[in-house]
């Protein structure tokens, strides 16, 4: 299990970590992503590499 945070001060709300997630670990809140299922990430790091703002962070 990894650990998993958004920063939303930083998050631009543009979607690409919800839309790519395998495992469902974000969605939509007031236009920022937010961790709901922080517990089924499988720290494929993808959210990482795709957030254009480096607002993820996931710790293995």
């Amino acid at each position: 299990m990894a650990d998993v945070s958004i920063d939303s001060n930083i998050c631009e709300g543009c979607k690409a970590c919800v839309l790519q997630c395998p495992t469902e670990v974000y969605e939509m809140q007031e236009g920022k992503a937010a961790v709901v299922a922080g517990d089924d990430c499988m720290a494929c790091h993808l959210c990482e590499t795709l957030c254009p703002t480096g607002a993820i962070s996931v710790k293995d």
